[in-house]
């Protein structure tokens, strides 16, 4: 159990505008309120998640409850309907039953938080049918069976039978998938061309081997058999539990994919096109909101994308002062071209090369660990694991990725990367990735505030993509000034990565914004930074069919990164980095102007330990 942060905040202006509130440095009446609705407000705060996450079973299964263990999500979109109504209806009760000047500090924070994201949910539905369902990194075929093998526990017979209840479930969940894939492209918003081939072959793979064929085991009746195998039970239960899971696997599973893949099939042969959201009704509306909800502010597309050339120049600058360091004769492109083809850089592209790399990338988890309490004045207490990304999802999986550990510790947090072409991987950039999606990066933010056990769990739970990718770019820098990257090579990837970002503003607003082909951005791509041909590609089709995501993390980073600077420079010799890091993390996922007033209350409040005393 964790304490969160005594995190100092006046009573907050509130209303659909959502305004920043002051701090409360400027308005000390607001300190003496008494606090005489905090417990109620909880206890609905408490209700109100549970209403929620009861309309998904996925959900509670992630969360480590066996509720509904049998279900699978709805995913129609009159269930999203009656999960928007929902928090509407949450909304307008909290704003009846509570008064924010009767709500100590960290209450009123909570309320603001539970008001903006009702208010960001109702934003977001307006463009829920721009969305595409299937896109260059994910689609619901892939990450159902990830489902299966990670969340779903099997310890007694009644949870192999929900095992395979669920199984059989994949015919109405695919069905309802299929719905929304042609309601969809009946208005016109159909996935771009370079979606359809991966997404049918990823798709395929689900339901090939056994026992769909002659095959391997497939991943899901390999993971239920093992699951079965495990459990304390009569060889007669286990025996009909198999056949259950085969009979299920082999009829509405197999019926549910058959279902996606026929209707693929037949969107596929009605895509023209591999441009951005422009070409969607409403495109440039669409694409403008979704700078807002990835960003947190109120940035344009012009203005993301001025920042992200000045961050390219910025950060070329740095590399090009290594690369004088080591004496490379040659252009800053060259030198990105020596790096990428260089063996010395280079894993083989056997199992022994990618088990290589994942005992690289646990060597640098380890050592951020192994220091973490100077930088830190706590740390997660759930497991991290690093995995390589299982075969049959590769070609529609990113480059690296966190999954939240289960609350109750029976599922660790785990960093995933992809090894599926290894002569596409490159040494000096591993260590900076670890930092982003392991420790400091999402473990310490992820990890740590699902364990808040103080703070309501739709603050524990919730996030906001500017602040989580933020602060998993924020982790590569402070890896630096932890001591980390000790050759300029090693020190080079880290700016690499960091640059990586800074061209995504580039590259994402001129998609969306300024009408670039998926060439020119792939040219801009490989023309200022570092990454290899094959992650150059995967990252431009990612920005396409997910607009606006990527410029988060680099916004976020400079928002972190600028309150850091403040605080120090306001602070002076009272500025303790572990400290900092309390405030920024103690309080959950925020929006940035959030944030930014929680930093500066602290700053107002003289610094010290915001934890001291809970």
């Amino acid at each position: 159990m964790r304490i969160q942060s005594l995190l100092v905040v006046s009573t907050l202006a509130l209303g659909a505008a959502l305004p920043a509130a002051p701090v409360l440095a400027q308005a000390p009446a607001a300190a003496e309120a008494p606090a005489v609705q905090d417990a109620e407000l909880n206890a609905f705060f408490e209700q109100a998640f549970q209403a929620r996450i009861a309309l998904s079973p996925q959900q509670m299964t992630a969360l480590g409850l066996k509720v509904d263990y049998d279900r699978l999500d709805d995913v129609s979109e009159a269930a999203a309907d009656r999960a928007l109504a929902l928090q509407a209806a949450q909304l307008a009760e909290m704003r009846a039953r509570f008064s924010p000047d009767r709500l100590s500090p960290q209450a009123q924070l909570s309320y603001r938080l539970f008001e903006y994201g009702v208010e960001q949910a109702r934003a977001a539905a307006r463009w829920r049918n721009r969305g595409f369902q299937f896109t260059a990194n994910g689609n619901p075929t892939t990450g159902l069976p990830v489902f299966m093998i990670n969340n779903h526990r099997v310890s007694s017979v009644s949870d192999a039978e929900a095992y395979v209840a669920r199984l059989t479930e994949v015919e109405r969940y695919m069905g309802q998938v299929v719905d929304t894939l042609n309601a969809r492209a009946d208005a016109g918003v159909i996935s771009p061309r370079f979606v359809f081939a991966p997404a049918l072959t990823a798709t395929r793979a689900v339901i090939a081997g056994a026992p769909f064929d002659d095959g391997p085991d497939n991943p899901v009746w390999a993971d239920f058999q093992r699951k079965v195998a495990a459990l304390d039970a009569p060889a007669a239960d286990k025996a009909r539990l198999l056949a259950a899971g085969r009979e299920a696997l082999t009829g509405p599973f197999r019926r549910g994919y058959e279902q996606v893949l026929t209707a693929l099939e037949a969107v596929g042969q009605r895509a023209d096109s591999d441009a951005g959201v422009w070409r969607l009704p409403d495109g440039e509306a669409y694409y403008n909101a979704r700078l807002r909800f990835s960003t947190t502010t109120d940035l344009t597309a012009d203005q993301i994308h001025d920042i992200g050339l000045a961050e390219v120049a910025r950060i070329q600058a740095e590399m090009e002062a290594i690369k004088a360091e080591v004496g490379f004769e040659g252009s800053l492109q060259d030198f990105f071209t020596f790096v990428k083809t260089d063996p010395r850089f280079q894993y083989p592209n056997t199992a022994e090369g990618r088990e290589q790399y994942l005992a690289d990338a646990r060597a640098f988890v380890a050592q951020v660990m192994a220091v973490g309490d100077q930088w830190f004045r706590d740390l997660p207490e759930s497991a991290l694991e690093v995995r390589a990304v299982e075969a049959w999802r590769e070609a529609t999986s990113s480059i690296a990725f966190y999954n939240a550990p289960a609350p109750d510790g029976s599922r660790p947090g785990i960093y995933y990367v992809n090894l599926s072409d290894m002569t596409q991987v490159l040494k000096p950039q591993i260590e900076g990735i670890s930092y982003h999606e392991g420790a400091p990066g999402h473990h310490f933010q992820i990890a740590y505030a699902q364990e808040m056990d103080s703070l309501p769990r739709f603050r524990r739970f919730g996030g906001y993509g500017a602040y989580a990718e933020g602060w998993g770019l924020y982790a590569e820098r402070l890896g630096r000034e932890m001591g980390f990257y000790q050759d300029p090579y090693s020190n080079f990837g880290r700016l690499s990565t960091e640059l990586w970002r800074a061209v995504r503003l580039v590259t994402d607003t001129g998609l969306h914004a300024r009408r670039w082909t998926r060439e020119e951005a792939i040219e801009y791509f490989r023309a200022n930074s570092l990454l290899s041909e094959r992650d150059i590609v995967k990252e431009v089709e990612r920005y396409i069919t997910n607009p606006g995501q990527a410029t988060s993390y680099k916004i976020g980073e400079l928002k972190i990164m600028e309150l850091r600077d403040r605080a120090r420079t306001a602070l002076g010799d009272r500025f303790d980095i572990r400290d900092f890091h309390a405030v920024v993390l103690g309080s959950g996922s925020m929006p940035l102007d959030v944030l930014e007033d929680v930093v500066d209350a602290w700053i107002a409040a003289g610094g010290g330990d915001p934890t001291a005393g809970a």
